[in-house]
């Protein structure tokens, strides 16, 4: 919903937890599971929007017909899922190299051939600097505007402003360099330099089978 006209590429795991001939039957399951809850969803909307339009008095529902109207537009292009083992470096070799095939497909991301402004560039490699710097702490975690600061302080990138620098942010959190949540008021002003502190945070309170885990302890 917060990305319209998205692709999304579904991804199976814990393959070596399944028969051979499972991983096919499942995923088939899947990717009709996938269709049918996307063939749901229009036929919800098309009856919400019907009612709204065949109501006494329609003009008072004209925010809510907007947006149906509006998320009846958003469509979603669902890849072929992909099963992988990630116990197996072979197999996440082979997920990069399918999520590289795709997103290398202008039919799919008609942006991909858009040149970028020099100071993106610029930006990016700056960042990547300061994140390796001796002085950055392990968990990557800046302020927004000490890392406009410490970006000005270098001569090219003197005159580089806060609207600038969080166009470039956007960027970078989209290509999964940084992570910045500027939708959540709370960390609207913090950046995360270093994405993969967050992930083995998560991976400390997110968990397969961590319930097990905490009741085996004495």
């Amino acid at each position: 919903m917060r990305v319209p006209n998205s692709v999304v590429l579904p991804v199976g795991t814990h393959v070596d937890c399944c028969q051979e001939e499972e991983v096919e039957e499942k995923r088939h399951d899947i990717m009709a599971k996938i269709t049918a809850m996307l063939a749901e969803r229009k036929s919800n909307l098309t009856h919400f929007i019907d009612n709204l339009e065949g109501s006494e008095e329609p003009k008072f529902y004209v925010d809510q017909w907007e947006r149906l109207k509006e998320m009846e537009s958003c469509t979603l292009t669902i890849l072929n899922l992909v099963a992988v083992n990630c116990m197996d470096h072979r197999d996440i070799k082979k997920l990069e190299a399918s999520i590289l095939e795709h997103v290398k497909n202008e039919e799919l991301f008609p942006e991909v051939i858009r040149v970028l402004p020099p100071v993106y560039r610029q930006v990016e490699a700056a960042i990547v600097d300061i994140a390796q710097s001796e002085e950055m702490a392990d968990h990557g975690i800046m302020d927004l505007q000490y890392l406009l600061s410490k970006l000005s302080q270098r001569k090219h990138l003197a005159s580089l402003g806060r609207e600038l620098l969080q166009d470039i942010l956007r960027y970078l959190h989209r290509i999964g360099l940084i992570v910045w949540y500027e939708e959540i008021k709370h960390l609207e002003s913090t950046v995360f330099l270093q994405p993969t502190f967050l992930i083995t945070m998560f991976k400390l309170l997110v968990r397969y089978r961590l319930v097990q885990q905490l009741e085996s302890i004495s």
